[in-house]
Formats: structure tokens, C-alpha cells, sequence
């Protein structure tokens, strides 16, 4: 039968022939997804059932998150019906073949005897939630919560409250690694002392590490366990959660010393190195597929036999993003430069095959680059990018880094406060005709502009990022843990990061020992740059640094504009740091 993509086409079909849509989302990792395929929309009575009455349309969750967004109900498959204007009808997750018979004559029969009534109830829904929004944004100009520490502490809490304290983790059935609020409860252990968030954490992750969720065999982590106590993986492997999976196991490596967290985090940059690892353009790839068989073989032999299961080969800008920023603080945690390499060479992919200067990132790249614009794709990115500058120490990132920004400001801002997911698109179809706020992919955002904002020394970006926090203070509570990065973005506005400043010429080695000396420690929020008086004299201006001819590389240790210390000696450094 003929399955089309999302298309002006398909909705022009759609309008002469007076049928709705048949929208499919699936994953191409996704077990339930292949089932569907194979023994539903295989089965002849529905291929010709729609083939008479639909059009019909497939799209990849993981290419089209601004599609998933909009029509996923929960989980995939999801199965929608669109009017031919692109407005939800109606909606199911998996059905059997019968099941979805009976849905598929439902609505194709409602929708030939009420296309007019239902264009007017979809029309009359669209516009009640265009009203609610507009009263929402009113109720902020007007006053509403105020931004405070008591963000942070509320999500604290509840991450605390929420966290199942036999196992680790969240959840009471299923479990997914949640590495953000992990990192979060490190954050909180470290500001506050409270040892009850670094015992949660160490729990969860040593948990995580035990459990069956765990591939020790290849390394890396499967999506999430069908139990509470880690077991009965669903065997899927994806880039973005093994990135934040590999971010906190450094952090907490570098926090306690414990050396289980420094296997875990080294079996996670072994599987994306020789699993995900894209031999043609060095980024990774975006998943491996789930084989139950190939994961329950113990030996890396009786695998080498079986044969690994395929990997999805799309390159996901967000994915990569995170990657890079996981590898740029492994190679500092690990004492592995290579690892660095790795990261600066998928970072210079990114921004050579995937952004245009015009329009912004692109979502993806399967051979070309495709969907430009997301937030996910430029905050992920802008926060590799102050990553990069960070980690190594060079400034040649910044530029790209506000151009960024910029391009990102102008093009997704809302006027009620943070950014829109999408870029506004005229004639776009259905859902995508109304631009949503993600609360996650703002908090990146935020926390990348207030981390750059110290870095370019604009308070510009710092207060974009105010704004940005302060448009989810009145829902917030409603995700629960699900939203410790935005805690962790509004933290900063009240731990402002600890910024050491390395001012030395690059090619010195005092220079990178000092550097060196201010990455090596776990400091919750904190900030690193290396300036050459030479080579970044503006920014030396800027900052009033200045570094007399002969003088020996320097390190100034401050929070905000209150400097504290200041050293030539990299073995006192990390001393000067905790005592801030």
C-alpha cells in the first residue's frame, strides 16, 4: 500500500479524495513498532481497508520529534486520525489487527457522514486553547510567582519524596535511568550537605549498575526495565540516554572516587565508540536495535557468533550534542585526551554539515541535513559549545557559540518568556501550526545562556535566561522529578557557578596545568576559562585581566564579579576553590 510522509501532498490527497489521515509514529528501535508492522498493518483487511478509506502516513518519532510531540499519546506505536486541516481526531496506542478493523470503520464512516462537524468542534477546541494560552500569558504580565531558591528546594523535595528507596530510581513498575535528577541531587548534596540526595543518588546509580539494565558484556545501558528492581530490560540502546547516563557517572566518579562508576561510565564510551561510532563521519549514530538473544549471551564470543543487532545510522544533532559534552568532561575525569579529540571532531561535524547560519541547526543528517531549526537541536548544541570552551581551554568556540544564540533568540524566543520547540512555518498543518514551550529543552537553554553569559561577560544571555525560568514558575510542580534540570538552571541564579580564569599564553604548559587543576575536582556549578592575553585581548579588556610580558600563567578564582584568589600554582588551586 502507499504510505507517504508528512507532505503538503498528503493532505492535499487527503482534501480531494474527503478521507482523513492515518498518522503512524513509530521508533525505529521499538519492539512493539516492528509488531505493528509485520502483524497488523500487514494483515490484508487493513492494508486494503485503508488503502480505500485513508490516507495514510508513517513518521519516525526520533526524526520528528516536533510531530511526536504533538500527536504521541504515551508510548509508541501511537495510531492517529487526522481531519485533512491536520487536527487530532482521534487517537490509540498498539491495537491487534481486529481491534484496529473495528477503530479504522468507526472513523472512516463518522468522519464521511460529520466532515463538516468535526472541521467546526476541531476549529472551536483550537481556538479554546489559543484563548487559555493567551490568558495564561496575561496572568504572567499581570504577576505571578516570583523567582526564588524555593524553586530549587520544591524539586529537591520531591525528587527525595518521589525516589523509591528499596531499589533506587523513580518509578513503582517500570524504571528509566532519569540521569538529570541524579545530577541534581549530586548538585543539591554539594551546595547544601545534605546527605540524604547523595545517598539516593549512590543508590540509584549503583542500582542501575547491578541491575539488569546494565549491559556489562558491551557496556552502556538498555532504555528501561520492565520491574522496580532493574530487571526485564526491554533491550533497545539509545545515544541521548547513554550521553546523560555517562555525564553522571563521571560526575559521581569524580565526587566520591568510587571505582564502579569509573567501570560503568568506561563500558558507555567503549559501546559508543565501537557500536555508534559512524566510520564516515565520525559522530554517533542515533540507536541499536533490541535482539532479547544477542543480550542474553554473556560472553563478547558467543556475541561476535550471534552477530550484534543493526544501528539505526541517522546522525541526531541533539544526541551528538550530548555526547560531546559527556566525552569533553571524560577526557578531563578519565585523564584520556583522546577522548576530547573525539568530541571536538563531532562538534566540527556538527557545525559544518548540520547548521545553517540562516536558520539554525538541522535535526538530523541521513546523508543530507534535514529539519532545521528545533530548540532541542540549538540549546543541546549551545551547551556543547560552552562545554567545548571550557574543556579546552579555547575561545575559538565562542563566536559560534553567541551566533548561535543570537540566531536562536531571534527565531524562537516567545514573547511570554523562553523559547518556542519549532520555528513558526507559514501553512504548516495541524498541530505544527501552534508553537509549544518544553519545559526540558528550555532549562538546557537557559542553563547554556547563563553559562555563556559569564563566559562572553554579556549579561544579555543571563537575562534571557531569567526570563526563560521565570515563564514555567506557575506549572512547574506539575512534572515532579521530571523537571530537576529546570531546578538545576534556576539553582544557578542563587549558587552563581564558581568561574576560574586561567590567564596564560595557550601553548604554555602552566597554562594547561592550572586549567587542569580547576576541571579536576567535582564542583557542582562551575566555570572555566582560559584566556590568552594575546590571542583574546578584547575579552582581556573586557574582563580588566591583564598579564604583564614575562609574567607566569595566573588563575582568578571569583563568583560573578567578586574575585576571592588568585594563584600561579596548580597544586594550591583546587584549595582556593573550595574555600569559595
Amino acid at each position: 500500500m502507499n504510505w507517504l510522509t508528512w507532505s503538503d501532498e498528503a493532505f492535499a490527497q487527503a482534501r480531494e479524495q474527503n478521507r482523513p489521515l492515518f498518522l503512524v509514529i513509530g521508533a525505529s528501535w521499538c519492539r512493539w513498532c516492528r509488531d505493528l508492522e509485520q502483524k497488523v498493518l500487514n494483515d490484508e483487511r487493513v492494508k486494503d481497508l485503508l488503502s480505500e478509506r485513508f490516507v495514510s502516513v508513517k513518521v519516525d518519532k526520533d526524526r520528528r520529534p516536533d510531530l511526536d510531540a504533538r500527536y504521541s499519546r504515551g508510548g509508541w506505536p501511537t495510531l492517529a486520525w487526522l481531519d485533512d486541516t491536520g487536527e487530532l481526531v482521534a487517537a490509540e496506542t498498539y491495537l491487534e489487527a481486529d481491534e484496529l478493523l473495528e477503530k479504522l470503520t468507526t472513523i472512516a464512516d463518522f468522519y464521511a457522514a460529520n466532515r463538516d462537524t468535526i472541521r467546526e468542534e476541531l476549529a472551536e477546541r483550537a481556538q479554546s486553547a489559543a484563548d487559555e494560552a493567551q490568558r495564561a500569558r496575561e496572568s504572567k504580565i499581570a504577576g505571578g510567582p516570583a523567582l526564588s531558591e524555593d524553586v530549587a528546594r520544591h524539586v529537591a523535595e520531591t525528587v527525595l519524596a518521589t525516589a523509591d528507596k528499596v531499589h533506587g530510581g523513580w518509578g513503582k513498575q517500570q524504571k528509566f535511568p532519569h540521569p538529570e535528577a541524579i545530577d541534581f541531587a549530586l548538585i543539591r548534596w554539594s551546595e547544601t550537605g545534605d546527605g540524604e540526595m547523595l545517598n539516593m543518588a549512590l543508590s540509584t546509580l549503583r542500582h542501575m549498575q547491578a541491575g539488569e539494565i546494565h549491559d556489562r558484556t558491551d557496556g552502556g545501558f538498555y532504555r528501561y526495565a520492565g520491574r522496580a528492581d532493574w530487571s526485564v530490560p526491554h533491550h533497545e540502546k539509545t545515544l541521548d540516554a547513554n550521553a546523560q547516563c555517562l555525564f553522571v557517572y563521571l560526575d559521581a566518579y569524580q565526587a566520591t572516587g568510587e571505582q564502579s562508576f569509573r567501570a560503568t561510565a568506561e563500558g558507555i564510551i567503549a559501546w559508543m565508540e565501537s557500536t555508534l561510532r559512524d566510520p564516515k563521519t565520525g559522530a554517533w549514530r542515533g540507536s541499536q536495535d533490541a535482539d532479547p538473544t544477542y543480550a542474553h549471551l554473556a560472553s563478547a564470543e558467543e556475541r561476535r557468533e550471534h552477530g550484534a543487532p543493526p544501528c539505526d545510522p541517522t546522525i541526531f544533532t541533539n544526541g551528538n550534542a550530548m555526547g560531546i559534552s559527556a566525552f569533553l568532561k571524560a577526557a578531563v575525569v578519565l585523564e584520556r585526551d583522546h577522548l576530547r579529540d573525539r568530541a571536538l571532531n563531532v562538534l566540527d561535524f556538527l557545525l559544518a554539515e548540520l547548521l545553517d547560519e540562516r536558520i539554525g541547526l538541522h535535526h538530523y543528517w541521513d546523508g543530507t541535513c534535514q529539519l532545521p531549526g528545533l530548540l532541542t537541536d540549538q540549546a543541546y548544541t549551545l551547551r556543547a559549545l560552552v562545554d567545548a570552551m571550557q574543556f579546552t581551554g579555547e575561545t575559538r568556540y565562542l563566536e559560534p557559540a553567541q551566533r548561535l544564540a543570537e540566531m536562536t533568540i531571534e527565531r524562537l524566543q516567545s514573547a511570554g518568556g523562553g523559547f518556542f520547540d519549532i520555528p513558526r512555518t507559514p501553512g504548516a498543518q495541524g498541530g505544527l501550526a501552534r508553537r509549544d514551550r518544553s519545559i526540558l529543552e528550555n532549562s538546557t537553554m537557559a542553563e547554556a545562556l547563563l553559562r555563556l553569559s559569564h563566559m562572553a561577560w554579556n549579561p544579555d544571555y543571563a537575562e534571557k535566561a531569567r526570563e526563560t525560568v521565570e515563564a514555567f514558575l506557575p506549572e512547574y510542580k506539575r512534572y515532579g522529578h521530571y523537571v530537576a534540570s529546570y531546578a538545576r538552571a534556576v539553582n544557578l541564579f542563587f549558587h552563581e557557578p564558581l568561574h576560574v580564569t586561567v590567564l596564560g599564553r595557550r601553548s604554555d604548559p602552566a597554562t594547561n596545568a592550572l586549567a587542569r587543576a580547576a576541571l579536576s575536582p567535582y564542583v557542582a556549578s562551575r566555570i572555566v576559562q582560559v584566556l590568552d592575553p594575546q590571542e583574546d585581548a578584547a575579552l582581556c579588556k573586557r574582563r580588566g585581566l591583564c598579564l604583564p610580558e614575562q609574567a607566569q600563567a595566573r588563575a582568578y578564582v571569583h563568583r560573578g564579579r567578586k574575585s576571592y584568589a588568585e594563584t600561579s600554582d596548580p597544586v594550591r588551586l583546587p584549595a582556593l576553590m573550595a574555600r569559595t
